[in-house]
């Protein structure tokens, strides 16, 4: 399996590479100019000049891919333009709210969408069914910036002198804030090193965060603000999810292998939950191992509308504002996310198919 594992990653590299390539070039161009939208319309020549050369964005685009390659072998990944910030400081701080949200709009869409479909190929062409497939089709056709703006209107507008009242925007509330857990527990790190960058990441999942240092009304308020985000994110994955478990558990139940083992007095439940589900497994699997990437590029739109500071919204921010190091950095880190959700996928099958190896 490591001789595997080795292989994919290797081969991922080109793919990888040219994936730095496309964006490097499409980032540059962009419509506009980072020296307009940075300085001002009124700026001078000379001082566009200036701005350019100090950024080292005044070289012909081959030059410029050149040093940023030689950059990136060496782990810099360059200084944002916007921010004259490393862009890896920028990614250790937007990346972890990015991934509450999509793990939590992923764990959505499992937790429902498995079991909706289960039950509607349980009782195939019943009212059940017929209501829960329109409600997919429903999901999957649903826009995600019309479905986020009805959620706000009604949790944070008709809502909002209820219990059930949901912030409609931002990661936590004004004047609450996240101690890391470092600072609580007097650990150290080397500011710019490995250790650091991986205590700062931590610290930033603020749900981890806060349960790690026990302060739970960071918690509750952090869950508060993740829900309507969250949910706006689930709807498609969880529509897919269900119909893809539906149709695969049918076919599955229309097999010999299942009429043979109901012929023996095996009952109709069991039948399904030991034979027909994990035989039905390896599409689910594989469309959910898509649809993790498939919410880190639907958070875009979703941090938007919810002014959530993750890493959607700072890719946004960057594209508008041509910060092409930032852009550059988000895109090649969600590329290796998607690769390495298709190599778990991968791995997956040998484990749930004892007769799918991996040679």
């Amino acid at each position: 399996m490591s001789t595997y594992i080795l292989r994919r990653i290797l081969s991922s590299i080109p793919v990888l590479f040219g994936i730095l390539i496309i964006t490097f070039i499409l980032a540059r161009s962009i419509p506009g100019h980072p020296c307009e939208r940075l300085l001002g319309e009124k700026a001078t020549l000379e001082m566009c000049e200036r701005f350019l050369k100090d950024k080292g964005i005044d070289k012909p685009i081959p030059v410029q891919f050149g040093i940023y390659m030689q950059d990136v072998i060496r782990g810099d990944f360059g200084n944002s333009i916007r921010f004259n910030r490393p862009v890896i400081r920028i990614l250790v701080e937007r990346l972890p709210a990015t991934v509450e949200l999509s793990l939590t709009a992923f764990l959505i869409a499992v937790v429902i969408g498995i079991p909706v479909g289960i039950i509607s190929a349980i009782y195939r062409k019943s009212p059940i069914d017929v209501t829960a497939m329109i409600g997919t089709n429903l999901g999957v056709s649903t826009p995600v910036f019309w479905l986020g703006l009805i959620l706000m209107y009604v949790f944070a507008v008709l809502l909002r002198d209820t219990p059930f009242w949901l912030p409609p925007s931002g990661r936590v509330s004004i004047g609450v804030s996240s101690v890391p857990f470092y600072e609580v527990y007097g650990l150290t790190a080397a500011e710019g090193s490995a250790k650091f960058y991986v205590f700062d990441f931590l610290s930033h999942l603020y749900i981890f965060n806060s349960i790690i240092t026990l302060d739970f009304d960071v918690l509750g308020d952090t869950i508060k603000h993740l829900i309507l985000p969250a949910v706006t994110l689930s709807i498609i994955p969880l529509a897919i999810v269900a119909r893809l478990t539906r149709s695969s558990l049918l076919e599955e139940l229309g097999r010999n292998y299942i009429r043979a083992a109901r012929a023996k007095g095996l009952r109709h439940r069991t039948a399904i939950t030991k034979h027909g589900f994990p035989n039905a497994l390896l599409p689910i699997v594989t469309i959910m191992g898509l649809q993790i990437g498939g919410l880190l590029s639907g958070a875009v739109l979703t941090e938007t509308i919810f002014a959530f500071p993750g890493l959607g919204r700072m890719l946004f921010e960057s594209i508008v504002n041509h910060d092409y190091p930032v852009v550059q950095m988000i895109t090649l880190a969600v590329a290796v996310i998607y690769v390495m959700a298709n190599l778990l996928v991968d791995l997956s099958y040998a484990a749930l198919d004892p007769r799918i190896g991996l040679d």
